[in-house]
């Protein structure tokens, strides 16, 4: 199978399915989902920490000449991730609700849904991106790259979904634009392939912004929300849910590169 086919499919996979998975969550009763959505986030956290610094950042030091360059170029991710954010073009939350994904201010302004739609098509289409450049390094790496992608899109999409429904469109088309948006990861994906193709010595710098893109996703987004429950119990479940992503992460690498 090709390169190409490969980031085809698994970002198709990626997007359909978490698009999916989204729905089905939010059909799901309100109490069940709040009880369950700390636990994908934590789950999450741990694939999206594991897959930076056991898959992506080996990788991208092995292929670039410099460690410093690397370091550079994972600086700059976070920083230009911090940006985007800042100026609101990639805002994701994963709290349901939250500050910026709350229903009632969504309801009170339509707008506010064709704003998620453009910064969710932005943050999927970089997602494509990611998956390209790391399966061109290496198939195995692009693997636990597209899983800790789909593991991260699920309570993102949850998010997204409810200010969609809340801004006022049905449930059908609120389904159709997520799924539409989640797919523009094909779109990076295919794009990244061919301009990358063209400049191979980029990747590795290309694996450190992924990698700065998955640290900030966890430690900027996912861990404050996190950190909001301190009871123990849920500290404990936090822990046990992160280790379970780090651990399929581990696995599934370490699985695929035998010694």
């Amino acid at each position: 199978m090709s390169t190409l086919v490969q980031i085809v499919l698994f970002t198709t996979f990626s997007g359909f399915l978490s698009a999916l998975a989204a729905g089905v969550f939010l059909a799901v009763g309100d109490g069940k989902r709040a009880a369950m959505l700390p636990h994908l986030v934590s789950f999450a956290t741990g694939t999206l920490l594991a897959a930076a610094f056991l898959g992506l950042i080996p990788h991208a030091l092995e292929g670039a000449g410099s460690a410093h360059d690397v370091g550079l170029a994972l600086l700059l991710g976070i920083l230009l991730f911090f940006l985007l954010e800042k100026f609101v073009l990639w805002r994701h939350c994963h709290d349901d609700p939250c500050e910026m994904h709350s229903p009632s201010e969504a309801a009170r302004d339509r707008a506010s849904a064709n704003l998620i739609l453009a910064g969710d098509s932005l943050h999927n289409l970089l997602d494509g991106v990611l998956v390209a450049a790391s399966f061109m390094t290496d198939p195995k790496l692009g693997i636990v790259t597209a899983l800790a992608v789909f593991a991260h899109e699920i309570p993102q999409e949850v998010g997204d979904l409810a200010i969609l429904l809340h801004g006022g469109f049905s449930r059908a088309r609120a389904m159709t634009l997520n799924l539409v948006s989640s797919l523009t990861s094909v779109v990076g994906g295919i794009a990244a392939y061919y301009a990358l193709g063209s400049a191979m010595g980029a990747l590795p710098y290309a694996l450190a912004f992924a990698a700065a893109s998955f640290i900030y996703i966890a430690v900027a987004d996912l861990i404050p929300g996190l950190h909001r429950r301190v009871d123990v119990r849920a500290g404990l479940e936090q822990i046990v849910f992160i280790g379970l992503g780090v651990a399929l992460v581990y696995f599934t690498h370490k699985g695929m590169h035998p010694v």
